[in-house]
């Protein structure tokens, strides 16, 4: 029951070197520097929350678990923000180490094709090389799990937990791999779309439901593979579903996880007035000066206020839709180690 407990835990924190090869050593934290820019502000605060500096952990029943998921979704944030590299060099060693890769993506014979795929998206934003990573080869096992449908899915005991996300992160992978995805993966991903024109989390479901989120990711993954009009199509469903305030909705609550998603594939999918207007929603729930100091530059989960226990996997997911830096083309190249606080009068 407990391994059970934790492969579901990962297989929903993912909504993605060999160890001969990697030389990586842990860096020092870099010297914190203040800033005006509230993206970077974002950043720098997420970087410190970290453990060690270098992960995050989840804590279940008393035990503290390591979340590959959460700290890929930091190294996002940080190369979108180009700040606390350090950190993110950090939290890429981590990932390469063995047991904490297989951990995450299961042994080969336990294979889980989300996390395979975003872990193989993480090492291509760090420039790092995704089939020679945390000694797998991260794209062979991504078409191990390519069914011949062209969906991708979980080679577990426990069970297939893949969904749009899984499909979208895959496409995304091969995509920035070299070459194209594979033909039926992008079509099984492009003809999963709902009679609206939005994308459901569940595939295969008897009623096909649009998810804000798991359109948010489809749109990008069809971009980057050529398939623009069924991309179009739902970022119009996305603009259709935006609050008057800029806001997006899960689960009946308007909140930065979701509108930072569907930020980042509104500016990548070139609609920025509605980015813009999902931006200002994000800044909103920002803390700023007037917060205690240690919260300063954090992003709330949702406008009832700043909360601990949301605030770190909701300032991960705001960033990248703050900056407007979509996956398919996210690099942490040119990125400063630092991870700045927000400049702030003397309090």
């Amino acid at each position: 029951m407990a391994a059970l407990l934790r492969h579901r835990t990962r297989t929903l924190l993912t909504g993605v070197l060999a160890t001969l090869t990697l030389s990586v050593a842990v860096a020092a934290p870099a010297a914190a520097q203040s800033t005006l820019n509230r993206v970077d502000a974002a950043a720098g605060w997420l970087a410190r929350q970290m453990v060690d500096g270098e992960r995050f952990e989840v804590v279940f029943d008393g035990v503290a678990y390591p979340d590959q998921g959460l700290t890929l979704d930091a190294i996002f944030a940080f190369a979108a923000a180009k700040v606390a590299d350090t950190n993110a060099s950090n939290a890429t060693a981590w990932l390469a180490q063995p047991a904490v890769t297989t951990g995450y993506i299961g042994d080969g014979t336990e294979a889980y094709a989300g996390a395979t795929a975003k872990l193989a998206l993480g090492a291509q934003v760090r420039g790092l090389n995704p089939a020679a990573f945390g000694g797998v080869d991260l794209i062979a096992r991504l078409h191990t799990l390519m069914a011949p449908t062209g969906r991708f899915t979980d080679r577990s005991a426990f069970g297939d937990f893949s969904n749009m996300f899984s499909q979208s992160f895959a496409v995304l992978a091969l995509d920035r791999a070299g070459g194209a995805p594979p033909a039926a993966a992008v079509a099984f991903l492009a003809g999963a779309r709902c009679p609206d024109g939005g994308f459901p989390l569940l595939l295969a479901q008897a009623t096909c439901v649009s998810d804000v989120d798991a359109t948010a990711l489809a749109i990008q993954a069809l971009l980057a593979a050529d398939r623009p009009l069924v991309a179009q199509a739902a970022a119009r469903w996305l603009v259709s579903v935006q609050a008057d305030d800029g806001s997006f909705t899960a689960n009946g609550v308007a909140n930065a996880n979701s509108t930072g998603l569907a930020a980042q594939a509104l500016r990548t999918a070139g609609r920025v007035v509605p980015w813009l207007h999902a931006r200002q929603f994000l800044s909103s729930l920002q803390q700023t000066c007037t917060a205690p100091a240690v919260n300063r530059g954090a992003i709330a989960y949702t406008d009832g206020g700043y909360d601990a226990t949301t605030a770190t996997r909701a300032t991960a997911q705001a960033v990248p839709g703050l900056a407007g830096s979509g996956f398919a083309t996210l690099s942490a190249a040119g990125s400063h180690p630092a991870a700045p606080t927000l400049a702030c009068p003397h309090r």
